[in-house]
């Protein structure tokens, strides 16, 4: 039969909050924090000889410095709460693709992670109360004297000093909770209002997310029951049912290998890797060294004396020699300590399954799992924030402070980017997608000093769908793009988005028209050298070196051009009007010069550059009439499969692809520009093109301007001096996808890009655990070697078959895009639908 609790207001152990502070009746004070944690799978393990190294023992380390400078009888209690919600759309969408991403995701289920921490200083008689002295079996009790301010200033000095320790590790940031936070938007009630609950009314409630908390009913039966959430506690309180030995982390075994070892914190299994609605309460008392060390050698003493009559007796007295003999070594004071989970549900019948989940949480800690049915009331009562003391010293056992933070959570969810600039990825264990910023917030954080890229993805590695789903974010958020393929990888992105999509054909042969300039200026300083390099490389073969007569003759050639077309508003500039200036009007210059042809052989120049005018060979390539404004153009894909292997038309068209992106980058200031160079580079590096790669790769980041590199095989890298030397050196931001056929021998991957022992752990998990419930690929980033992180690449069904590279999808959306009279977004809606529906 279900027993009524007290009234919650005849025993609620919080008299008042003030100053920031909790008071309890008894006297207690309480200082709140929210607490930010390092992401998951961002903290790395090192082990030097069998040392074991690295940042979660570094965080065990900081956890002790700062417990180790509070007064004696203080209470740690940390509390995180795991709360299960579902994805919510929101904001604006820009777009149909957008739309039918949040479609995908809505109401997608996630763990949400928050994480508090109260510090309470109480006195002697309360830190060790029993289960019969608590506040929720005495009742009300009036509060006792605080004591002089003198000792409190103490305390909270102490908690400055607790504060600056933790956040020197800058991986963990404190926020003081404020009257309002933790009493609600009245600060002198004891419970929030309905507009703006506090986290004493949250906590009461189970509800800490609820945008409107009711104060439920507790009552006491077969489980703990809150308003209609069904709870149960699983307790850590008894040292025999922890393992011989603790650890800083765990090892991942579905993300590690052989080669590789992927870890989490010590307690991952009861925090972010349980599934459920779950509270994980973590405390540690202080006590006094002085008064406890005499009381156990007292009782060391009387069990030595007690020997005769039972050996358990002997073994008694040993241990707690031992555990002596260990403080007096090492200088640790022994602390009591306490761990429970919390689960609750709103669904009685799920309770078995959860207990099944919780019971095999704690037991991949190794420490054996225990319901703890008689005291759940007493456990709940004492996770009150400010309320610790209230735990019972039944539930609490003896330990040292660096094996009791070894039971901390040290890890959160990943977060989302500050910035509102990114593309939507999504979390490796729940799916929930997230703003990831490749570019700005890595820059302001100092991870990266350059937002270029380098990307490398084996075929069928999801290679093309994470670049196709980062251009097209990019190209949302107001981006110019130039991209440089070999393979047709971007015509359905480039359809989709309206853009300019370049390629070589018999029957549309590729054009440009490089003399042409808006407005019809003068060129500046970097055309000019732009249209030197293009008539150099059509004049001469690429192992031809040119004089510096040849080089002075061209620059004059040039200006004397673009003088006369200034003069004459008549003529249309293309190399047409250019070779005809050349005929007539440079001819006298040659003749005023007295240029002799081994300063600049007039006839052979023309004689090579003939089948480029009217009527020639390759009249088409630079007298086009149609791609003039590739400047304002915001998206642009030149496919060069056609021409990749031809000794004209190639080389050529390079050039004028990096005068297009060069005088994007120098005159459109403010705007973000992009040029991603797929399987094209190693083309492009064989044809004089490598000191123009290297230079853009150097000088790109001056003006807002990022530079993709994309590749597939690990050998392309390894086997050009040009990409190891200028483009990964200069590419802070390396983006690696599936790399498990290159597990054996990625050492020299791990040297060349110069990843760290975890970069590479982290790299080599990729898709090694991946949900089967889900379609994805995942993705691993590195930022400059400070922040590395893997994410997923999911997209909605409509994405897929805008960005896929299967022939026969790619034929078929074609076909529902001229059915639709040339509609990407109809076409993609009708498709999805087809195959959805099918």
């Amino acid at each position: 039969m279900n027993v009524r609790m007290k009234d919650v207001r005849s025993v609620f152990p919080i008299g008042s909050v003030e100053n920031d502070c909790l008071i309890s009746k008894h006297g207690d004070i309480t200082v709140a924090f929210a607490v930010t944690l390092p992401e998951i799978f961002t903290l790395n393990v090192q082990f030097d000889e069998r040392v074991e190294m690295g940042d979660y023992r570094e965080l065990c380390e900081a956890w002790t410095k700062a417990i180790g400078v509070l007064p004696v009888h203080t209470i740690v209690h940390k509390q995180d709460w795991f709360v299960e919600e579902k994805y919510v759309p929101g904001g604006q969408v820009a777009n149909f693709l957008d739309k039918a991403s949040e479609r995908h995701f809505n109401e997608r289920p996630f763990l949400h992670h928050a994480c508090y921490l109260f510090i309470t200083k109480t006195h002697a008689d309360r830190h060790n109360a029993s289960a019969l002295q608590t506040t929720l079996a005495r009742g009300r009790l009036l509060p006792r004297e605080l004591g002089d301010k003198r000792k409190i200033d103490e305390f909270l000095n102490a908690i400055e000093q607790f504060k600056a320790i933790l956040e020197s590790t800058r991986r963990i940031t404190l926020q003081r909770l404020t009257n309002e936070e933790l009493a609600g938007q009245d600060a002198d009630r004891k419970a929030g209002t309905a507009a703006r609950p506090g986290l004493l009314e949250r906590y009461m409630s189970l509800a800490l997310r609820d945008e409107v908390v009711t104060l439920a009913d507790i009552e006491m039966g077969e489980e703990l029951r809150v308003g209609g959430k069904y709870s149960k506690f699983y307790t850590i309180s008894d040292v025999e049912d922890l393992p011989e030995q603790l650890g800083t982390n765990n090892r991942l075994e579905n993300l590690s290998s052989e080669n590789s070892n992927v870890s989490v914190g010590y307690a991952a299994p009861v925090s972010l890797m349980l599934n459920c609605n779950h509270l994980y309460n973590q405390y540690i008392f202080v006590e006094d060294r002085q008064q406890i060390f005499p009381q156990l050698e007292q009782r060391a003493t009387q069990m030595r004396s007690l020997s005769n009559f039972s050996t358990n007796n002997e073994v008694n007295s040993r241990l707690i020699d031992q555990f002596l003999g260990y403080a007096a070594e090492t200088g640790f004071s022994p602390v009591r300590v306490h761990y429970n989970v919390q689960i609750w549900t709103e669904e009685k019948s799920q309770l078995p399954v959860l207990r099944n989940m919780v019971s095999s949480a704690i037991a991949k800690m190794g420490v054996r799992p225990r319901e703890n049915s008689l005291d759940a009331a007493t456990l709940f009562w004492a996770g009150i924030p400010g309320n610790a003391a209230d735990l019972p010293r039944e539930d609490k056992f003896w330990s040292f402070v660096p094996q009791a933070v070894c039971f901390f959570n040290h890890e959160t969810n990943y977060l989302d980017s500050q910035s509102t600039h990114g593309l939507k990825l999504v979390e490796r264990l729940s799916g929930k997608p997230i703003l990831v910023d490749l570019s700005d917030e890595p820059m302001q954080k100092g991870w990266v000093t350059n937002r270029n890229k380098f990307i490398i993805g084996p075929s069928g590695s999801g290679k093309s769908f994470f670049t196709n789903h980062a251009l097209r974010s990019y190209h949302t958020q107001g981006s110019h793009t130039v991209v440089v393929d070999v393979g047709h990888s971007y015509q359905g992105l480039c359809a989709l988005l309206g853009g300019r999509y370049i390629t070589y054909s018999e029957e549309s042969p590729i054009s440009f028209n490089p003399f042409f300039i808006e407005g019809r200026h003068n060129p500046d300083v970097e055309k000019r050298e732009a249209l030197k390099v293009l008539l150099q490389t059509l004049w001469k073969r690429s192992d031809e070196r040119q004089t510096m007569a040849e080089y002075t003759a061209l620059s004059a050639a040039i200006s004397g051009y673009y003088e006369h077309l200034a003069a004459r508003p008549d003529v249309f500039p293309c190399f047409d009007s250019f070779y005809e200036f050349m005929q007539e009007e440079f001819r006298t210059y040659i003749a005023e010069h007295k240029l002799r042809d081994d300063y600049f052989h007039y006839d052979n120049f023309m004689y090579v550059l003939k089948p480029f005018y009217r009527g020639g060979e390759y009249a088409y390539l630079l007298n086009s009439r149609d791609n003039l404004d590739l400047l304002h153009e915001r998206f642009i894909v030149f496919e060069l499969d056609n021409i990749k292997d031809h000794p004209i038309l190639y080389p050529v068209v390079t050039i004028i692809i990096m005068d297009t992106f060069i005088s994007k980058m120098r005159k459109l200031g403010g705007v973000r520009k992009i040029i991603l160079i797929e399987e094209a580079w190693k083309a492009i590096m064989k044809d004089g093109m490598a000191e123009y790669i290297k230079y853009l790769y150097k000088t790109v980041r001056k003006f807002f301007g990022e530079a993709w590199i994309v590749t597939q095989e690990v050998d392309d890298i390894i086997g050009s001096p040009i990409v190891k030397e200028s483009i990964i050196n200069n590419a802070d931001t390396k983006i690696l996808l599936d790399q498990r056929k290159y597990q054996n021998k990625f050492r020299q991957v791990m040297d060349l890009l110069a990843l760290t022992v975890k970069e590479k752990d982290l790299c080599l998990s990729l898709n090694r655990d991946n949900d089967p419930r889900r379609k994805y690929k995942e993705v691993f980033i590195s930022w400059g070697g400070q922040m590395a992180k893997v994410y997923g690449v999911e997209v909605s069904l409509e994405e897929y078959l805008a960005f896929t590279t299967e022939y026969r999808e790619k034929l078929r959306l074609q076909q529902k895009v001229y059915e639709n009279g040339g509609s990407y977004d109809v076409a993609l809606r009708e498709y999805a639908d087809e195959i959805r529906y099918n």
